[in-house]
């Protein structure tokens, strides 16, 4: 038996923001990011629309980019005191993660964060509470998915967390407060969004519900990104919703070893992170050419390239065309090919090294692993993350 879940509501469109003033409820938690969405204006009017709506608020403030355990449970014990009926988070995929896992800890605070590492193993929500997230960057839809990342920094390990449990009931997908992303941070969500329907399409949890919204995700993102990366209002409105497609489809569909190697690398190494969506632009190619030697897989890459009207002879050309695609875009939107030339050489070849092997094996205990076309092995695993460091080619 399989299962499509979405929230129950998504708002869509310039100014939907003001949807808010028509919320039914008693009293809010507003969970928020950095100091963007209270600079650009959308926090005071987030809370003026509760205010109208007859709704008291309680402000979370400062998530963290990759936000801790230590984080969730602060906002946890703020829940746990103000006792809201509606938890609304605001931002990029940090704060609305963050709330995602605040809210399993006020509805059950006996739970423990191990409990919610197993994936569809969360509590029954909705107990005290209900949720609306609130995206402002075009690449995690965390707003519209079944998943949340949270960091144990302590073991330099990101967590993905995975239960339908934790889709919003209401998504608000306003493109006015992605006008406010600079360009780095358009390159990399748009290539987070790229590579969750590429992902979600090849998975082998996908199905007849999935599939159309990965491809058309697909065909907007390609079609859009590059001029949304150079600010265009209408391209960044079309990224806005591709990306918001995309998560309906992976949040169903799952995802693949992209995933598994982005959380495992992203907190793994000393002199800071390795940003998410950049992570997944470099190593997306590596992986495409890896899984084609799954044949199956093969020909759903290349069901993609044709969608995209990129006419091979053959199947595995079709592949390569995609991959060769990926990687032209990533140099239009400087993003670099390979792991050692991150921010000037962050992660230095000795710690890499040092530390391949555990992140190898992390990576294939990923809970993103299981759905990926072809399972890797230690040695697959190792030889796939040496080709994302190295820029080597894959070919095993």
């Amino acid at each position: 038996m399989a299962r499509f879940t979405l929230p129950r509501d998504i708002y869509f469109g310039r100014g939907t923001l003001d949807t808010l003033k028509t919320l039914p409820g008693k009293r809010a938690v507003v969970v928020v990011g950095g100091g963007s969405m209270k600079r650009f204006g959308f926090l005071d009017r987030v809370l003026d629309n509760l205010k109208e709506a007859g709704i008291e608020t309680k402000l979370f403030e400062g998530v963290e980019p990759d936000p801790s355990v230590e984080t969730v449970l602060r906002g946890a014990a703020v829940m746990q005191e103000f006792e809201p009926d509606w938890i609304v988070a605001i931002g990029g995929g940090s704060p609305i993660d963050a709330a995602k896992a605040m809210w399993a800890f006020y509805e059950y605070p006996d739970t423990k964060f191990e409990d919610l590492i197993t994936p569809f193993a969360f509590p029954t929500l909705r107990q005290k509470a209900k949720f609306l997230a609130i995206p402002s960057t075009s690449g995690t839809a965390t707003e519209v998915t079944a998943f949340s990342v949270i960091t144990d920094y302590q073991k330099g390990i990101k967590y993905p967390l995975a239960d339908f449990n934790i889709t919003p009931d209401i998504a608000i997908v306003d493109p006015d407060l992605a006008e406010t992303m600079p360009k780095k941070l358009t390159a990399h969500t748009g290539m987070d969004a790229l590579t969750h329907a590429i992902e979600a399409y090849v998975s082998t949890a996908h199905s007849p519900f999935t599939d159309p919204l990965a491809l058309k995700a697909i065909q907007m993102i390609v079609a859009s990104l590059a001029d949304s990366y150079e600010g265009d209002h209408d391209a960044r409105e079309t990224m806005h919703y591709a990306q918001c497609l995309a998560g309906m489809a992976f949040s169903n569909a799952l995802l693949g070893i992209v995933h598994s190697m982005a959380h495992k690398t992203g907190a793994a190494y000393e002199n800071g992170h390795i940003v998410h969506g950049c992570a997944n632009a470099m190593y997306l190619p590596k992986v495409i050419r890896y899984n084609a030697k799954n044949e199956e897989a093969a020909a759903r890459y290349a069901d993609i390239a044709a969608a995209l009207g990129l006419e091979r002879p053959t199947v595995l050309e079709q592949v390569e065309g995609l991959c060769e695609l990926i990687e032209d875009y990533n140099r239009r939107l400087n993003i670099p090919s390979c792991i050692k030339d991150y921010e000037n050489g962050m992660v230095p070849e000795e710690e890499f090294k040092a530390k391949l092997h555990d992140v190898a094996a992390l990576a294939i205990s990923d809970a993103c692993t299981g759905s990926n076309p072809r399972i890797p092995s230690q040695e697959d695993m190792e030889r796939l993350l040496s080709a994302c460091y190295y820029n080597l080619p894959v070919d095993f």
